[in-house]
């Protein structure tokens, strides 16, 4: 998912430019479309397995898991990355309709506050079905990504080469704060600075109401955003040259992925090496750290990414055209899966227990106790769940975006 999703290609206005007149619209870069939509399918699969599975752990725990949790648990993983490098391609590409950077830099910014407090508000209430505010708000990936945009808007005064050197600079050296994070996070926890360094870098608890605990932190996650604003060029060029650049550019993170990865030497903090048999020591390989996420991890991400866009560019039939459609709304559709997810689960519980187990009330998914002994079930009803929740999205997804070929309303930008 991209919270921005305009992408007209064809106009020659920049974001640099100062002139005020809107650019012309021209067509949408399908496969960006294609793998946003995906990208929420992922995204689904991943929040039905924490609310359905009867897996109780961490799926990339080698000592705990199996193969097939843990590879459902790991497709997962390309989500976070694709969300906000190509929320950094939308933004170019939005900035070029807009015309100027000030209107860009206005934009980012009220659509980074605009995120914060939906995160705070009605994607808390998504996760949790309960309203005690005072005592839990949540800091997810939506709250990450309405930061990752204030700081663009900054950013975006800047020309992309800049922005782009920026990210690649933040992304390929935060983990240089790998070997003196155990004396940071004891220091900064207990400093005047702790709140920032927490919600910046080190995640966990922060005091925001009385307790409330940052999942996605802005480092290095405002690298990959500004990352994938430096790339919307790229969506302007020929289609052929376009193709042979995405290409080259994903084939060589994933060679970096590699390289670094079995060095061991550097971009994340857990390295890997020999499990109980060939296929976990496989899985110990690609089990890189996401919470702050590695060097390693957002090549090991990235790299696919980047090189699937020009093989989706002509994708085409049913699940195309439907992963395109998802991937022109993604506001929407993040808005309503998790209340969408999170009441399948409390009609399962109604099920199987008759009853409303409080866990589905707890605050999810950072504080919440364990569940009873015995809930929830296998990956197969986790799959099926999966698929019948997405077919439920399609059609408000549908709606939307037939409301957005229609209207050109400002307000829509927003949705």
């Amino acid at each position: 998912m991209t919270i921005v999703a305009s992408h007209d290609i064809t106009s020659r206005y920049t974001p640099g430019s100062t002139t005020h007149h809107e650019a012309p619209r021209a067509a949408r870069v399908r496969s960006l479309d294609v793998v946003r939509g995906a990208v929420m399918v992922l995204m689904a699969l991943d929040h039905v397995r924490w609310f359905v599975s009867d897996a109780r752990f961490d799926p990339t725990d080698l000592t705990k898991t199996t193969v097939a949790l843990f590879l459902t648990r790991w497709v997962t993983h390309f989500c976070a990355p694709a969300f906000v490098f190509l929320a950094g391609t939308g933004a170019y590409l939005h900035g070029e309709r807009l015309g100027g950077r000030a209107e860009l830099s206005r934009f980012l910014a009220t659509r980074g506050a605009w995120l914060v407090l939906i995160e705070m508000t009605v994607v808390r209430l998504g996760w949790t079905f309960n309203v005690d505010y005072a005592h839990y708000l949540f800091g997810g990936v939506i709250w990450m990504i309405g930061w990752c945009m204030i700081v663009m808007a900054a950013l975006a005064w800047l020309p992309p080469a800049a922005v782009g050197c920026f990210g690649v600079a933040m992304i390929a050296g935060h983990n240089l704060l790998d070997g003196v994070l155990p004396d940071l996070a004891p220091a900064a926890q207990g400093g005047d600075w702790r709140r920032l360094w927490q919600i910046l870098y080190l995640g966990g608890p922060v005091r925001l109401g009385d307790g409330g605990p940052v999942l996605f932190v802005v480092v290095p996650w405002v690298g990959v955003m500004a990352a994938g604003y430096a790339f919307g060029p790229v969506m302007r060029m020929s289609p052929e040259r376009r193709r042979r650049l995405c290409l080259w550019l994903g084939a060589g993170l994933v060679a970096a992925f590699v390289a670094l990865r079995a060095a061991n030497l550097y971009g994340d903090p857990r390295p890997w090496g020999p499990q109980r048999s060939p296929a976990f020591t496989a899985l110990s390989f690609v089990n890189t750290t996401k919470y702050p996420a590695s060097l390693l991890f957002l090549l090991m991400t990235l790299g696919p990414t980047v090189a699937i866009l020009p093989l989706l560019e002509r994708a085409r039939g049913r699940a195309a055209r439907a992963l395109a459609l998802f991937g022109r709304v993604p506001f929407l559709y993040y808005v309503l899966h998790l209340p969408l997810i999170h009441g399948v689960a409390v009609l399962l519980a109604l099920t199987r227990y008759g009853t409303v187990i409080p866990w589905l009330t707890a605050n999810q998914p950072m504080l919440a106790p364990e569940p009873p002994a015995g809930y929830g079930y296998g990956l197969a009803v986790v799959y099926a769940v999966t698929l019948i929740v997405v077919a439920i999205l399609y059609v408000p997804c549908r709606w939307l975006a037939g409301v957005k070929e229609r209207r050109r309303d400002r307000w829509l930008s927003f949705l």
